[in-house]
């Protein structure tokens, strides 16, 4: 059996925590991660069969029954899961009565799953609902994002505007817009049940005052759709510092943009 650290699927949650560590956006334990596996690409580095231990969780995810998830660990820093990966990741699989988990491999020192498990099962079912090649759901405390919920309107419709107005290739990369969910006390099912309904009509979900959820095909596609509207925030925050606004994208621009990469924008988000 070969080296589970050598696997893409580590490697990729090793890469990407270390990266929003050093971008400042999962600071201490904040932020998290989980990887939807197939069982073929588990069988070439774990036993199945062999069941460490089983973790109860508040959630009924008897939609997710045996399928397997690599996932951040609770109470984890993003700093050390490069350095110990075995303590901060575990791999689990989805009991059948979808109100546990059986961990296969990882949080060797009595660690258990984020906290926030239910909300990206809840995640996945929804975006497994829309896109069947859903892999990822990543949370992490963007700066910018962040701070514009505290100066910006907190309306989807006008929150999408501003960010595709920032640079042109938001609107190609999220054209589908951003969902936004009241303020909801973390690492409960309400806030789970309020992102995963914001999943069945985008990507990209943001916790006011907290931080914002992501989705994606794969780590890739999800890290640079979030990257992607943290920039347009960080420009949003350097343009509302310089002063008044001159000039920007406008919307004919923008249906120009959506028509020249064969996107679609949002009904009824333009002004056309």
């Amino acid at each position: 059996m070969k080296n589970i650290l050598e696997a893409k699927f580590v490697r990729e949650m090793m890469d990407t925590t270390a990266n929003l560590y050093r971008l400042g956006w999962d600071e201490r334990n904040g932020g998290n991660i989980s990887y939807l596996l197939t069982e073929a690409e588990v069988v070439e580095y774990l036993d199945i069969n062999h069941v460490e231990r089983v973790i109860p969780i508040d959630f009924e995810g008897e939609a997710l029954a045996g399928k397997y998830f690599i996932v951040t660990g609770s109470g984890k820093y993003f700093k050390n899961v490069e350095k110990d990966p075995e303590d901060s990741l575990g791999v689990i699989r989805i009991a059948p009565d979808g109100r546990s988990v059986e961990l296969l491999w990882g949080f060797v020192n009595g660690g258990r799953p984020t906290s926030e498990l239910p909300s990206h099962l809840m995640s996945h079912i929804a975006r497994l609902a829309v896109d069947p090649e859903n892999r990822i759901v990543m949370h992490c405390h963007a700066t910018h994002l962040l701070a514009m919920t505290f100066t910006h309107p907190l309306e989807e419709r006008e929150l999408t505007r501003t960010l595709w107005q920032m640079c042109t290739e938001c609107l190609v990369v999220f054209p589908e817009g951003v969902g936004i969910t009241p303020w909801i006390v973390p690492g409960t099912n309400e806030i789970g049940e309020a992102t995963a309904n914001k999943f069945k009509e985008t990507r990209l979900v943001v916790w006011p005052h907290h931080g914002i959820y992501g989705a994606g095909k794969d780590m890739d596609e999800t890290f640079g759709l979030i990257e992607t509207a943290e920039k347009a925030a960080q420009v949003f925050t350097y343009v509302r510092s310089q002063g008044e606004i001159l000039q920007t994208i406008t919307d004919q621009q923008l249906q120009d943009l959506a028509d020249a990469f064969g996107v679609t924008a949002r009904a009824g988000y333009l002004d056309l």
